[in-house]
C-alpha cells in the first residue's frame, strides 16, 4: 500500500517549517524547533493537579471536543470525531488496511480513548469496523468469522487468545492483517502470527497524545507520526541526548484542538540515525525501551510505584509489597509478593484487583524478605 499522504515524504526543511507554523498557531513562537528544549516539560502529574484545580481539563486549550476519557490516575483526555482526530489512519494504512478490509477493533471503548482511537483511524482509510471491545472471546471467534473480519486491532496478546480459541471451536478465521498496540510485541508472539499467515506491525501512542510513531514493512524501528514532534531527553533534566542514546521520550503533540508542549511520556526510547528504507523521511526511534521511573505496562495496563504504595497503606500488617511482570507462554502475568505478619493471599488477591486495577497471583512472604533494591514494580520480560 503506498504512502498515506505527501508529509510522509517531505524534506527535513518543509516538515520543520510546518512545525513551526502550527506551534505559532497555538502561541508558541519559535525560530527553530532547537528552541523548544527550552521550555519545561509538562507531566501526566502536572495535568493531575491542573484538572484538580479546574476539571475536566485544567484549564488547558481545547476545542472541537466530542468525548471525555479517563486514564488511570485519573487523568482526563479530550476527544473528536472530526476526520482521524488522533491520527491512527497514518499507522492502519502502514499495515495494509484500507477500504476491502473489515477491522475487528478489540481496544476497549469505555472510558479510556483507544478503541475510538482505533475506529476513528480505521473510518481515515476506509475500512469498516465491528466495535468488539475486550472480553467474551468464543461471541469474538463468532463475530470474525460471520462478518468476515481480515484484520485485528488490539493489544498484541489477545489477538492470540482469540486465534486459540477459534482453534478449539474449530473454526478457520480471515485475519491477514493485525495493527496492535499497549503492550510489547514480543519476536515470538509476532512470528506465530506470521506463521498464520498474518502480517502484524505495532505502534506506539498515549491516550493524551493519540498517535507517535509506527512501524512499516520496513521494520527498522519505529517512524515518528507527522503530527508530533518527539524529544529525546535525559530524565529528569528535560535536556535532549546525542543522537542513539536512550532517554525519556518527550512529545508536543500539534493537534490544534488539544495541544501539549513538551509532555513527558515516562517511556524510553532512541533515535535511530538516517530515514526508512520504506521512503518515508521523519525520525525514526527504536521503540519502547523500558520506563523512565518504574511504571510498567502489563496485560496492556500501567501500573505504578504509587499504585503499589496504596495497597501496602490499606493494610497495616503488611510492611511492603512487589510487583513481578513475566511471561508464561505469550501471555503477561503478575506476581504480587507481600511481606505481611498476617492475612492470607485471598484476601490480599481482592485487594490488588482494587487497587491496581489488575488480578494476578498473590503469595504472602515473610516479612524481611523482599531484596533491598528499591524496586516495587520488578519487570522480569525480555525485549530482545
Amino acid at each position: 500500500m503506498g504512502f498515506f499522504d505527501d508529509l510522509e515524504t517531505r524534506s527535513a526543511d518543509a516538515r520543520e517549517a510546518a512545525h513551526l507554523a502550527a506551534l505559532q498557531a497555538v502561541g508558541v513562537k519559535l525560530t527553530n524547533l532547537a528552541e523548544l528544549s527550552k521550555l519545561p516539560v509538562l507531566r501526566k502529574s502536572d495535568l493531575s493537579a491542573k484538572q484538580k484545580e479546574q476539571p475536566p481539563f485544567g484549564g488547558m486549550q481545547v476545542g472541537n471536543v466530542t468525548h471525555v476519557f479517563q486514564s488511570p490516575g485519573p487523568i482526563y483526555e479530550p476527544g473528536g470525531v472530526s476526520h482521524d482526530w488522533w491520527r491512527f489512519g497514518r499507522f492502519l494504512n502502514a499495515c495494509g488496511i484500507g477500504k476491502s478490509d473489515i477491522v475487528q477493533n478489540c481496544f476497549g471503548y469505555h472510558l479510556t480513548p483507544a478503541g475510538m482511537m482505533f475506529e476513528n483511524g480505521a473510518r481515515a482509510v476506509g475500512a469498516r469496523v465491528l466495535p468488539a471491545g475486550t472480553g467474551q472471546t468464543e461471541l469474538q471467534v463468532r463475530a470474525a468469522k460471520d462478518v468476515g473480519a481480515t484484520a485485528y486491532a488490539g493489544t498484541p496478546d489477545y489477538l492470540n487468545v482469540i486465534l486459540q480459541k477459534a482453534d478449539e471451536m474449530g473454526e478457520a478465521l480471515g485475519f491477514t492483517k493485525a495493527a496492535v498496540s499497549g503492550g510489547a510485541l514480543f519476536p515470538s508472539l509476532r512470528q506465530s502470527y506470521a506463521d498464520r499467515g498474518i502480517t502484524c506491525l505495532q505502534s506506539y501512542g498515549t491516550a493524551d497524545l493519540g498517535h507517535i510513531a509506527f512501524e512499516t514493512d520496513a521494520m527498522e524501528g519505529m517512524i515518528v507520526d507527522e503530527g508530533v514532534i518527539v524529544e529525546i531527553v535525559t530524565p529528569g533534566t528535560g535536556e535532549p541526548v546525542k543522537d542513539g542514546q536512550v532517554g525519556e521520550i518527550v512529545v508536543t503533540s500539534l493537534n490544534p484542538d488539544y495541544p501539549l508542549i513538551r509532555f513527558g511520556t515516562g517511556d524510553m526510547s532512541a533515535i535511530m540515525p538516517g530515514s526508512s528504507s520504506c521512503g518515508r523521511t521523519n525520525m525514526r526511534i527504536k521503540g519502547w525501551m523500558g520506563r523512565a521511573d518504574q511504571t510498567t505496562k502489563i496485560k496492556g495496563m500501567f501500573v505504578r510505584p504509587e499504585q503499589v504504595a496504596d495497597f501496602v497503606a490499606k493494610h497495616e500488617e503488611v510492611s511492603r509489597a512487589r510487583v513481578v511482570a513475566a511471561r508464561e507462554g505469550e501471555m503477561d502475568t503478575m506476581r504480587v509478593l507481600i511481606e505481611a505478619s498476617g492475612g492470607d493471599a485471598t484476601t490480599y488477591a481482592t485487594s490488588v484487583a482494587s487497587v491496581l486495577k489488575l488480578k494476578g497471583a498473590v503469595e504472602v512472604v515473610p516479612v524481611g524478605s523482599l531484596p533491598n533494591d528499591g524496586l516495587v514494580i520488578e519487570d522480569q520480560r525480555s525485549y530482545d
